[in-house]
């Protein structure tokens, strides 16, 4: 940072295009309906403009440790934002579906290095014993993203247009990009070196995580391994990761640095992360589905559940940043993830008959536990990594995290589709003329249905509808349930983690 630079207008400086980013990610999800319609585009091929984000996105993650070290942190982070800001504006102007996926591929390889390289600017700018109020900082802008996204995508999309969730993006940019020239100052080791570019590596890392992602985003609609199109990205990624791996190692100048990985705090925290994100996006993403598809609650109620637990983690994260100094933080780590598997498990134990607060609250623990997590696992994590390094971690840390997030969508709707005809299956056995329940409930239908001048006959289908309800819960209990004993399962790793070393002050402020 620059001399005299408060490590306030560091983190708003480094903060708000991180904002955008996250928001970007989910603000195009409420608006598909209007874009297909205003661009004369299928719902499958609307799709690829939130597919097409992600890709590029998780593509530039990883070799934003990189790209810092070749260009120079500062010029890094100016020339991303340029490029955010550039792309939103040609998002919002596009002529044709082909265009919008475009400029969001290129949009997504400008967001993708802003939020590792924001977070190593943070933990830089603050000593050693306040990371956790950086990382509460940090967090806080990570998890309001979420929440504000598709509320504010659905606002704007409704009251204005779907090209203004884009421009709306252009005078923040601007404005980031005078910050970070006045503010943000790169030190020695993070300016711009001379190395040769390890082009391989670049191919391997661009084709296997766009490969994987794609099949990650993809795999569920079209039956994954059914599906020839998965199989062949599936075996291209494999294929291509493999080769990065040993093109990595034997690199002199690495896309990917690998040898972070050498340390096992680092190793375990990003393993933990992995499955805390797969545990908050499997049920932030189930939960809503549960609501609307069995319960018959519309989009602004469902998000009415989902809100308050988005402010909880908000306003966890602040206590937690700051008991991490007072208390050891495997203890408020493990506590933290004890409370997420148990809100897991509470939703688990959902069905059609509960309320509105029953579904709330273990959202609301959920958030609690969240901002318990995020904290201390960040901070430990990162706490062996020298200064040098640290934006090469922060990297492959968000690149596991969001890997997480993908993994936990794909695994939870692949998990809900297929324990549902499982279930379908076994409960139909049940529907026969000779089971005595379902002739008393038979005859219950054809009496309710004969009661309003309706035949009775319509009681066959009132009751296999009745049983694919039962069939469809009973799907969300086992995916809520299996995600519940996933993140109880990376419990132990916590207890490996090392802190930092007493004597150790840390990455200094960089001046």
């Amino acid at each position: 940072m620059k001399p005299g630079a408060s490590r306030g207008l560091i983190a708003f400086t480094v903060m708000l295009p991180t904002l955008i980013e996250i928001i970007d990610t989910s603000v195009v999800n409420v608006s598909l309906n209007h874009i297909r319609g205003s661009l004369s585009a299928g719902l499958d091929e609307s799709t690829w403009t939130i597919t097409a984000y992600l890709v590029s996105n998780a593509v530039v993650i990883p070799m934003a440790g990189w790209l810092a070290r070749l260009i120079g942190r500062k010029n890094y982070q100016i020339a991303s934002i340029a490029l955010f800001t550039f792309s939103s504006f040609m998002c919002g102007s596009a002529w044709s579906l082909q265009s919008l996926v475009f400029f969001r591929v290129l949009q997504g390889i400008g967001g993708g290095g802003l939020v590792p390289i924001s977070q190593s600017i943070l933990l830089e700018s603050f000593p050693r014993e306040k990371h956790g109020t950086a990382m509460a900082i940090f967090g806080m802008g990570a998890m309001l993203g979420p929440i504000v996204g598709p509320l504010l995508g659905g606002w704007i999309t409704d009251n204005w247009s779907w090209r203004w969730i884009f421009y709306i993006n252009i005078p923040i940019g601007i404005l980031s990009i005078i910050m970070n020239s006045i503010v943000i100052q790169d030190p020695p080791y993070m300016q711009r070196q001379k190395m040769k570019i390890d082009y391989w590596g670049l191919l391997f890392l661009a084709v296997g995580l766009g490969s994987l992602q794609f099949v990650l985003d993809k795999g569920e609609s079209e039956d994954w391994f059914g599906s020839n199109l998965i199989v062949a990205f599936a075996i291209v990624s494999a294929v291509a990761l493999v080769l990065l791996l040993i093109n990595e190692y034997y690199s002199e100048h690495p896309i990917v640095n690998l040898k972070v990985f050498r340390d096992r705090t680092f190793t375990s925290g990003a393993t933990v992360m992995f499955f805390v994100f797969l545990n908050l996006f499997g049920s932030i993403v189930l939960l809503p589905i549960f609501l609307q598809s069995l319960m018959g609650y519309t989009s602004f109620y469902a998000g009415l559940v989902l809100g308050p637990g988005g402010l909880a983690t908000m306003f966890t994260m602040p206590f937690a940043g700051k008991l991490i100094s007072k208390v050891n933080p495997k203890r408020i780590l493990a506590f933290g993830i004890l409370v997420c598997a148990y809100s897991t498990y509470q939703m688990s134990r959902f069905n059609m008959t509960a309320d509105f607060w029953t579904f709330v609250w273990p959202r609301v623990i959920l958030g609690l536990g969240m901002g318990m997590t995020f904290i201390p696992l960040t901070t430990m994590t990162l706490s062996h990594i020298p200064k040098e390094n640290m934006t090469e971690a922060t990297s492959l840390y968000n690149l596991l995290r969001n890997l997480g997030g993908s993994v936990g969508i794909a695994f939870t709707t692949t998990m809900l589709s297929r324990r549902a005809q499982f279930h379908q299956s076994r409960l139909v056995e049940h529907l026969s003329p000779f089971d005595p329940a379902y002739q008393i409930a038979h005859q219950r239908f054809g009496s309710a249905l004969a009661s309003r001048g309706l035949p009775p006959s319509g009681a066959d289908g009132a009751l296999y509808g009745e049983l694919v309800r039962q069939a469809n819960t009973l799907a969300f209990t086992d995916a809520f349930l299996t995600i519940c004993i996933l993140i109880l399962c990376v419990l132990p790793l916590v207890f490996i983690m090392q802190r930092a070393p007493a004597q150790a002050a840390g990455p200094p402020a960089a001046h």
